[in-house]
């Protein structure tokens, strides 16, 4: 068995065995298969693809390249959640407090912001002290004690997934099916959960612009966590514009907590309470979907899921009082308006640029190694479908660079839209695959 034998065999459309998958994955991660063969492999797999036993293989394979969680000293059904990330999506820190104070067991390991994508563990750390590191028996520790944990991912989990990503990001082989669920389905598997549940995203801010993708990718994962032993299901959600006002780290937080009191924006509230019910019904604790969503939604309205996110939070070392004191996450020392500059309704919100502008402010990463700025991002003040008159204020932007501010301002400006008829916003929850 050969590097150069595997290329061509899947170049020319040849379906490959799992021991040739395993040579190829581990001896690239090993090191003895270097970067040009890989990249000859993973755009022999782009054009060729791989049918579902192959993808079975390479997520296997790849799962198997590093640790793989034991959380069973976490007593319950731990349910993880995952998303294929968009503009303003900070559901994580609003669903998991939900789904934990109905006596779901949280154990989530989450990434960074790269892109235009925020990061879960970016906005973490906006929280004076927050710790995003622990010890494997820390972390059990506080699941079992409070009901949630949320850490970085180690570079022990996956680390496959983690070389061939980069490769993938610099050889024009991301866009592909068996390439992407293998990525976000070995680092799901080897975590430990016993369920997971997908946000599969749709839209101009999504990494699948079209819901017929959208659910390809997720009838594909589902039928691979399935496989696994793993209960798994799949949200299709919008993405066309920003989930929610808020978009960049610190100003993400602050509208994550606002949700928790009962005051937040209704499309981050309504998807939050609807994948809180799921992972509830996932974890046992509802004997359907909408008992699920009905617990959520209690818990939301009796202030249990804030009370919950402040233990949490405390428990890795943050200070709860960000609950009522937002003053205590970075603040901007630079902010600008993008004003309307005539009357009529927003059309449309293009997320895709609210989140390049977002980045511009330095919220976001080019570069994985790029630091961000916590505080900066933007707020909508107005989303599709609101009227607007010349001079009123749509989003204003933040930073601590003027003129990342004003790059940003720009950009937003090319995201608005604004009509003279009304346009109702889209369906925000489009299917459900189990």
């Amino acid at each position: 068995m050969n590097a150069v034998d595997i290329i061509v065999k899947k170049r020319d459309g040849g379906v490959l065995t799992k021991e040739e998958i395993e040579y190829m994955v581990m001896g690239y991660t090993e090191g003895s298969i270097p970067d040009y063969q890989m990249a000859a492999f993973l755009m022999s797999v782009f054009f060729s693809r791989m049918n579902d036993m192959e993808t079975r293989a390479l997520t296997a394979v790849m799962r198997d390249s590093g640790d793989v969680m034991d959380l069973s000293a976490i007593e319950g059904i731990k349910v993880d959640k995952h998303s294929t990330g968009g503009v303003g999506d900070k559901t994580t820190l609003i669903v998991a407090p939900l789904a934990a104070s109905c006596g779901v067991p949280i154990a989530k390991m989450s990434g960074r912001g790269l892109g235009f994508t925020g990061g879960t563990v970016d906005k973490l750390e906006s929280i004076p002290g927050f710790r995003v590191s622990m010890s494997s028996d820390q972390f059990i520790r506080q699941v079992n004690e409070c009901g949630i944990a949320v850490i970085g991912q180690t570079g022990h989990i996956a680390p496959a997934d983690k070389k061939i990503y980069a490769l993938r990001d610099v050889t024009g082989t991301v866009e592909n099916l068996s390439l992407i669920t293998s990525s976000i389905m070995s680092k799901k598997l080897a975590a430990g959960s016993d369920a997971i549940l997908l946000d599969v995203k749709c839209g101009s801010g999504a990494f699948m612009k079209t819901q017929e993708d959208a659910e390809a990718l997720a009838e594909l994962m589902v039928s691979i966590g399935n496989s696994s032993g793993k209960v798994t299901a799949a949200v299709i959600t919008d993405m066309d514009q920003p989930l929610g006002r808020a978009v960049g780290n610190g100003l993400e937080v602050r509208e994550a907590i606002e949700v928790l009191k009962g005051l937040g924006p209704k499309d981050i509230t309504e998807l939050s309470v609807n994948l809180a019910g799921l992972m509830i019904f996932m974890g046992g604790r509802a004997k359907n979907e909408a008992d699920g969503m009905k617990m959520a939604q209690e818990a939301l309205t009796s202030g249990r899921g804030l009370a919950k996110f402040a233990d949490f939070v405390e428990g890795q070392g943050g200070d709860p009082a960000v609950i009522h004191d937002h003053s205590l996450l970075p603040q901007s020392s630079v902010e600008m308006e993008l004003t309307a500059k005539e009357d009529g309704y927003v059309e449309s919100i293009d997320a895709m640029r609210i989140g390049m502008a977002s980045q511009h402010t330095g919220a976001g990463r080019e570069r994985k190694e790029d630091d961000v700025d916590l505080s900066a991002g933007l707020y909508l003040h107005r989303k599709a479908g609101d009227k607007v008159k010349t001079g009123d204020v749509i989003c204003s932007v933040y930073g601590n660079n003027v003129k990342k501010v004003e790059k940003a301002l720009e950009e937003a400006g090319n995201a608005v839209k604004i009509g003279e008829v009304k346009k109702e916003a889209g369906t925000l929850i489009k299917k459900i695959i189990r």
